[in-house]
């Protein structure tokens, strides 16, 4: 973020009379900019919105409003049912659900039972549906294939996600769901993650090798996708195939047995994402602390700041410091739970009262913290957009 920027998200602020720390800060020019790079980048395959990559209800909207985006990728049945009573149709629930309440209400609602489709991976899953709503079929059902990527038998990279590793699995459970009058079979899903979010760029010896992991990931998940869906289809017909995420539509696209690319973290373009090779979303989130000391002349300290992305813990998963640019965090305490110390040679020129801007390493947890998200175009706050949370709403 240059000096100019910063100060016309200052300006457009202090204009609207928002006065809130932390502010997150939506520019809708970088988010609209980022719809249209990803539906290129999709080529023509449809793009399934991750609600969890946003939780902001008219974000989700107003991509579901542009030409090649089509449904919601869930992540809770709740999250689901809410939507569906907003007028949002087509949504998959992408894990498995236990919630009794909601699998009640999803089951007893022919609202419901037309637009939700929900995730399922073991008979088990199956069972406790059929315990809770026995008879209120047919109740939509998609099988996830466990997407991770096997150099050997006991090495796993990837998400630990289905236990459907082998199309014949697969295969089975779907033989299962068609023997039960209670569901229907849907679709089939693979997240790759191991190609979708892991960054490429550069030349380092870590970007080589994962340039070369996900050329061979992606090369056998292709046939094992393709294998798979072959023996679903020999059972009966598949809706939807959907795959892929942010990190992996170039991949993902060429695959002719995927139907649509699931896709969410490129819209707000979290930090995480500015390494990969293919792409290079446009930032459109920011979180704005204020400072509030200044322990000695080459640090400040910003009141909170400790929002630490989700994962395995490391540097990359703190959040990344965007204006000033000549400021770091501190070794000893990175970043803190209520403040957070900054060091470097831009700390002397900051005065208490003024905004550090941060970059959240992933894109929808920042939600999670705040009520709205003040949205900015055409050089002012044009909206402040409530999250899920400030619409009232915990789905997990």
């Amino acid at each position: 973020m240059k000096n100019a920027q910063a100060k016309r998200y200052n300006h457009a602020l202090k204009s609207a009379g928002i006065s809130e720390h932390p502010v997150v800060l939506l520019d809708l020019d970088a988010f609209d900019s980022n719809l249209i790079a990803l539906r290129e980048r999709a080529s023509g395959v449809p793009i399934r919105v991750a609600s969890k990559s946003l939780r902001v209800r008219k974000a989700l909207e107003r991509a579901l409003d542009e030409p090649g985006f089509r449904g919601v990728l869930c992540f809770t049945l709740a999250e689901a049912l809410w939507l569906a009573s907003h007028g949002l149709r087509d949504l998959v629930v992408a894990y498995p659900q236990t919630d009794a309440e909601a699998i009640s209400r999803w089951a007893t609602s022919e609202q419901a039972r037309e637009e939700v489709t929900l995730m399922v991976d073991t008979e088990e899953q199956l069972d406790l549906i059929d315990r809770i709503a026995p008879k209120h079929g047919p109740l939509k059902v998609a099988l996830e294939l466990d997407a991770a990527y096997y150099p050997s038998s006991n090495w796993r990279i990837g998400a630990a996600r289905s236990p459907l590793t082998r199309p014949a699995q697969v295969a089975e459970l779907a033989a299962e769901v068609h023997r039960r009058p209670n569901f229907i079979l849907d679709g089939l899903m693979g997240y790759e993650s191991q190609i979708a979010s892991v960054p490429d760029g550069g030349f380092s010896p870590k970007a080589l090798v994962a340039r070369n992991l996900r050329q061979r990931s992606a090369a056998e998940l292709a046939q094992r996708r393709a294998e798979t869906v072959e023996l679903l289809r020999n059972l009966g017909d598949l809706r939807f195939v959907n795959a892929g995420g942010t990190g992996s539509v170039e991949s993902t696209v060429q695959e002719p047995a995927v139907t649509e690319i699931a896709a969410g973290s490129g819209l707000f373009a979290p930090a995480l994402f500015d390494s990969f090779r293919a792409f290079r979303p446009a930032p459109a989130l920011f979180l704005g602390f204020p400072v509030v000391r200044r322990p000695d002349e080459q640090t400040v300290t910003i009141l909170g700041g400790g929002w630490v992305a989700s994962g395995p813990s490391g540097k990359d998963r703190l959040p990344k410091i965007e204006h000033p640019k000549k400021l770091r965090f501190l070794a000893l305490e990175g970043a803190g739970e209520v403040q957070t110390p900054l060091t470097g040679p831009a700390a002397h020129r900051i005065a208490i009262g003024e905004r550090v801007w941060l970059r959240h390493a992933k894109a929808g947890e920042p939600a999670e913290r705040v009520n709205k998200v003040a949205v900015y175009g055409q050089g002012k706050i044009i909206e402040q957009w409530p999250t899920y949370r400030g619409e009232g709403k915990a789905f997990l």
